[in-house]
């Protein structure tokens, strides 16, 4: 890709998600979501392979029909109320075609149906983005307008959510779509929260984003695609590959791993709500993204592919993990005992 043309698109999201997350007035929040969306398409599409651009296509659908429902909602609202400020939500159709639009954006259930495919068309550095930054806009949305939101919707999405992406991450084979499962179902985490403790959602989409940022430059260093290529991967980063295993464990809220903090208050502020049974489907339902998580973490560790791989070994590349996957790793296992810190943040 033109380094330009690079430069351009990643200045564009910048500038995108900071219009967003700034905006009072709804048509500054609908043009910075746009510019999002225009923004990385070409990131998407820039290998030109026929699934790369397919991948494009069905994003730009999909966005383009969220932010026209997005639209359509604040329009009816200041139809009806006179009013274009974000958080003057009122007019009940207005929130309900809101939540459909953040829905659509964020990939919960039923609009899910794009975001594996679209991961998979891209490459790890773009599904990355598209996992972490691209949610950012969307779920400022979702803060600002929390308190307008029907909490048993929200919470029919979130089980929902949480749910179809434990089942459906249990028979991948490609780490891509095993990662975009992983992200619907903790959306679906963070959604059943935000009508009662909003800052609880933020803090959960940040840990989130740490632990998953830490994922995908850990598989884009060790070039693992597919759950067979992991197998063999060992012989290029030993370390990282060990870190690796903690990294997913992490992420999939076991203790005492950064990861459990966030299930563990979201569990909390449930019972206090006296939604124990939401509560415990809840911590049921993540059993089965720990399945699928100690399926990544056992390949990527514990598993000697047998004498006879396809795959040519490849030894040490030289080089060793950047900086940064040291950072990220470290946060993301031993983030826990700072929690008491973390929770005066909130």
């Amino acid at each position: 890709m033109n380094p330009h043309a690079k430069l351009i698109s990643t200045l564009s999201l910048l500038l995108g998600t900071t219009i967003t997350i700034s905006s009072n007035h709804w048509m500054m929040a609908w043009t910075g979501l746009e510019i999002n969306t225009l923004a990385i398409i070409p990131l998407i599409s820039k290998s030109h392979h026929p699934r790369a651009i397919e991948a494009a296509i069905k994003y730009f659908l999909v966005q383009a029909t969220a932010s026209a429902l997005l639209l359509f909602s604040s329009m009816s609202n200041a139809w009806a109320t006179g009013q274009w400020d974000i958080t003057q939500l009122t007019h009940p159709t207005s929130c309900l075609l809101l939540t459909i639009a953040i829905a659509m954006k964020l990939g919960l259930v039923p609009f899910h149906f794009w975001f594996p495919e679209v991961l998979q068309g891209s490459s790890m550095i773009t599904a990355l983005l598209l996992s972490t930054a691209m949610k950012f806009p969307p779920t400022t949305i979702l803060f600002l307008t929390s308190h307008s939101l029907d909490p048993m919707l929200l919470t029919a999405l979130a089980v929902a959510s949480t749910a179809l992406g434990g089942w459906m991450g249990l028979n991948q084979t490609q780490i891509r779509k095993v990662l975009a499962f992983s992200s619907i179902a903790h959306m679906g985490w963070m959604a059943i929260i935000i009508a009662y403790d909003p800052n609880l959602t933020l803090m959960t989409f940040y840990l989130y984003v740490m632990m998953t940022t830490t994922v995908f430059l850990a598989f884009n260093t060790t070039k693992a695609l597919m759950l067979t290529t992991m197998m063999i991967s060992w012989t290029k980063t030993p370390m990282l590959n060990a870190t690796l295993m903690l990294t997913l464990l992490s992420l999939a809220g076991l203790p005492p791993l950064t990861g459990f903090l966030p299930k563990w208050l979201i569990i909390q502020e449930l019972t206090k709500q006296e939604m124990t049974t939401v509560a415990t489907i809840m911590a049921m339902l993540s059993l089965l993204g720990l399945f699928f998580y100690l399926r990544l973490a056992y390949y990527s560790t514990i598993t000697l592919p047998p004498n006879t791989t396809n795959h040519m070994k490849q030894w040490h590349t030289g080089k060793m993990a950047s900086t940064p996957i040291a950072i990220l790793t470290s946060m993301t296992i031993m983030l826990l005992p700072l929690s008491p810190m973390i929770l005066t943040t909130l």
